[in-house]
Order: C-alpha cells, then sequence, then structure tokens
C-alpha cells in the first residue's frame, strides 16, 4: 500500500493461542490464527475438541486439546496452583507445547477463562512464554462483573446503577427500585455450572423473578448484580480493542486501539457483535484511555459501552482481558491489529503509528443471518445489508469495506467446517425443542392433555434419565 509501511515480524518467534471454554463457533480464535499465521508466524491453538473448524485452517501448525475435565477456577488466586486440579491440568498442557517449540512462544488468551488461568500461572510460565507485564490479579479484577462496578465508582467512570443483595428479598427490592425492567449479571460467568441452564446476563421483568434468581446463587458460585436496564437502539452500542504497551517513559503506557459500533446483535439487542463498523468515536477512545491508565494495564483489552440517550453518556458494560471475537474489524492500513501488536512488541519490534481505516466493516455469517432472520419476523420487512466476499489477494489487504469472520478464499476450509457444524447444531437444538413441545401437544381421547406428562417425555436425552437430570442442557445455549 502506496505511503504505508508493514511492520516486519519475528517469525522465529511461534505464538500459541489458548481457549479454555466449550464454544465451537468462536470466530475469534480463527482470526488469530489467521492474522498471525499470514504473517509468517508459527500458530498453535488450544481448542475445544478434535473437529473444531479453526483446527482446519491452513495457517495453524497444530491444535491441541484442552484439558477433559472442566475448567471453574473456584479457589482461591491466592491458593497454590499446584494444589487445584483444573488448574494443573492446564499448567501441564501449556508447558509440554512450550517444551516442543524452539523457542518461548508468545501466548494469547483467547477467552475470561484463559486469560484468568494464565494470570494466576503467570510466575510458573514466565521464561517459557513471552507475556505482558500485568499487575497481579488485574484480569481476574477487571472481568469479574461486581469488581468492576467497584472500579467504575472509585474512578468516576459512567456506569449502570448496580447493586449487589445480600438475599433474596432484597434482590426483589432492589429489581422494584432499580425500575423495571433490570439486568442480572452473575459477577463470574465463568463458574456457571455446565447444562445449568443459567446465563451470564438475563433481563429480568419482575420482582418475583429476581428473587428466583437470586435462590440459585449457590448454584451459579459467584454473587448476583442488578443493574439499571439501559435501553438499546441505533447508534448505542459500542466497543474499543485496544493493545496496551509500555511506553519508553517509566510508568506510562502506549495504547493502540479504536472504536467500532455494533450495527447487529445476536441475540438482537443484548449479544455479541453480529456486524461492526469502525467508526471514530473520541468518547470512547478518551474513556478507554483513561480507564488503562489508571489501572496500569497492559496488554489486550475488549471494552463494551452502551450510550444512555437521556444523557449522551458512555457506560461501561464489561471489561474483557483478552481479544474480542470482531478484533479483526480493526485491522489498519498496515495490517496490524491487536494480536499482531503485542507479536510485536512482545519480540521487542515495537508498535506501529495506526493508520485507521474508518467505515471497515466486519460480518459474522452465522450470528448476521440470525439477526436478520429476526429483523424480518419482527418487522415483516428484511433489511439491506451488502458486502463483497474477498477475492484471494485482498484476503491479506485491510483497504476492502468488509471482512468476514470466517470465509476466506485463501483458507476456505474453516467457514465449510463452520457450517456443517452450525446446521447439525440447529437440527439438533430444533429436535430437543420439539420433542419438550410435544407432551404437551398431545391430547387425550376426549381431546384434552394428559393429567401429568410422563416424566421421560418431559426431561428428553440420550438415556431418558429424567425430571432431575438437567446436565445434558447444551453449552449453546447459555450466554457467553
Amino acid at each position: 500500500m502506496k505511503g504505508t509501511t508493514v511492520p516486519s515480524f519475528d517469525t522465529r518467534v511461534p505464538a500459541v493461542l489458548v481457549r479454555l471454554d466449550r464454544n465451537p463457533f468462536h470466530h475469534g480464535t480463527l482470526g488469530a490464527v489467521r492474522s498471525l499465521g499470514r504473517a509468517g508466524i508459527e500458530v498453535h491453538a488450544v481448542v475445544e475438541g478434535a473437529h473444531s473448524p479453526v483446527g482446519r485452517s491452513r495457517y495453524l501448525r497444530q491444535a491441541h486439546l484442552r484439558p477433559g475435565h472442566a475448567v471453574d477456577l473456584t479457589a482461591d488466586p491466592t491458593h497454590d496452583p499446584a494444589r487445584d486440579p483444573a488448574l494443573s491440568a492446564v499448567r501441564r498442557l501449556l508447558l509440554s507445547i512450550a517444551d516442543r517449540l524452539p523457542a518461548p512462544a508468545v501466548l494469547i488468551a483467547m477467552d475470561d477463562l484463559s486469560a484468568i488461568a494464565v494470570g494466576r500461572l503467570q510466575p510458573e510460565l514466565a521464561g517459557r512464554y513471552l507475556l505482558p507485564e500485568q499487575p497481579s490479579g488485574l484480569p481476574e479484577r477487571v472481568a469479574d462483573k461486581a469488581e468492576l462496578a467497584g472500579i467504575c465508582q472509585e474512578l468516576g467512570l459512567p456506569h449502570p446503577r448496580t447493586v449487589i443483595p445480600d438475599g433474596a428479598a432484597e434482590a426483589a427490592a432492589a429489581a422494584w427500585s432499580l425500575g423495571l425492567p433490570v439486568v442480572a449479571k452473575w459477577s463470574r460467568p465463568w463458574l456457571l455450572p455446565e447444562g445449568s441452564g443459567l446465563r451470564s446476563t438475563r433481563v429480568v421483568r419482575s420482582s418475583q423473578e429476581a428473587r428466583a434468581l437470586y435462590g440459585r446463587s449457590d448454584e451459579a458460585g459467584s454473587r448476583l448484580l442488578l443493574q439499571e436496564f439501559l435501553p438499546h437502539g441505533p447508534d448505542r452500542d459500542w466497543f474499543f480493542h485496544g493493545y496496551s504497551a509500555r511506553a519508553p517513559e517509566a510508568g506510562r503506557t502506549r495504547l493502540l486501539g479504536a472504536a467500532g459500533r455494533k450495527d447487529r446483535a445476536w441475540p438482537v439487542g443484548a449479544g455479541l457483535t453480529a456486524v461492526g463498523r469502525w467508526l471514530p468515536n473520541p468518547a470512547v477512545e478518551r474513556l478507554a484511555g483513561e480507564l488503562v491508565a489508571a489501572l496500569g494495564y497492559r496488554g489486550i483489552l475488549d471494552l463494551d459501552f452502551r450510550r444512555e440517550a437521556a444523557t449522551g453518556a458512555y457506560h461501561l458494560l464489561d471489561f474483557n482481558p483478552r481479544p474480542g471475537a470482531q478484533f479483526r474489524l480493526f485491522t489498519d492500513r498496515s495490517g496490524t491489529d491487536v494480536v499482531r501488536a503485542l507479536h510485536l512488541d512482545l519480540t521487542g519490534r515495537g508498535l506501529p503509528v495506526q493508520e485507521a481505516v474508518h467505515g471497515r466493516a466486519f460480518v459474522v455469517e452465522n450470528y448476521a443471518l440470525l439477526s436478520l432472520l429476526s429483523h424480518a419476523g419482527a418487522s415483516r420487512k428484511l433489511p439491506r445489508f451488502r458486502f463483497r466476499f474477498p477475492s484471494p489477494s485482498s484476503s491479506r489487504s485491510p483497504s476492502r469495506s468488509t471482512e468476514t469472520a470466517w470465509w476466506a478464499l485463501d483458507d476456505p476450509l474453516p467457514a465449510c467446517a463452520m457450517a456443517l457444524a452450525w446446521a447439525l447444531h440447529l437440527v439438533r437444538r430444533g429436535g430437543r425443542l420439539l420433542r419438550r413441545a410435544l407432551p404437551y401437544r398431545r391430547t387425550g381421547e376426549a381431546g384434552r392433555p394428559p393429567r401429568t406428562p410422563p416424566a421421560r417425555q418431559r426431561w428428553s436425552g440420550p438415556d431418558h434419565s429424567g425430571p432431575t437430570d438437567r446436565s445434558r442442557t447444551p453449552a449453546s445455549r447459555r450466554t457467553r
């Protein structure tokens, strides 16, 4: 590109991506594999299963399976990692990968659970991996929703009014005082048990619902937060992705990053980005810079904001201490994104001057389709959104207006694998919903529903284990 200097990478230093959650449709991991692989860097990734679509990428040197048992990190962070079986399994896996690499690798956590695990293991991983010099315990602190509310209050940053109830009655009263509906969040969503049906975030519409949800606190494993509901709408949902590096001046940071607008989400109004666009937003960029400087945060970060219509203030909703799934949106004219910036910085190559590509869009094909269909069902009119698939030569260039999360002509197999897995996922989910609905639709000889639906009809599963066995509720039903 004319007038643009493409950074030079130290391709002798490999990269290891680690993701400990079970989501097979995490497009951010694929984006990181492609970004680093296209730069000539050897990439390894810890993935959720042998059939992960990410494992099909031509840019991935080797996929490594996550530990077989659940990694919940329920232990006290000051606890000896060697005595925590889950954390010990992660440590053994990462050290075994490091043993097979020719040089210490750049280690990149791709989800909150991985970022917290790496933070706890940082003393043991030092020397085997290259990591940012992060203040101890900071990733875990900012990922905790209750801690983040306290940070915002301490720093005077806009944040939705939040109550952390101490009992069921207090939860019901708080929901009423905040003004129904309210948003309910579990402070440490990575502790939610598989198959519980609990979601990290949900909208509560009655005091009784808030009371019942608080009753499941022991099952959730963390505190329940009730927050003021800020309505979604056009031009209200924004995010900031960045990389914070230590500047040459002692005690200073250099933040490379940008703001983007969430044009479509799935689920609609409260979910992940299905369609996003890189747009200038000085207010969001200023808030992100103030927060990072105040905390002394180092490394990759992903912040979510919602603009309050009445005041115009941007409220910080989430602080994710890792790359956001749509980080590839912010690929500048030199081809630098936050993942490449991390590798450049930790290998001593320095960070280039960011050259913005405002207007650039990022589309997550499967979620964008669901969002469009949902909108069409509500409005009976399908909105228009046009984008062009990249040519083989433009797959490496950020100058094109739109990038797709899964599809790339220079790396087509992950998209094919995702499409097949997504179709099977929808079929299985539809089958489960149908089986659950059928018992209540069946009628007796007189045309009336049976008095007591049989347990096997009400709770379906491979072995029809009965109504008390909820362990088979699919992970895809939970919100990350």
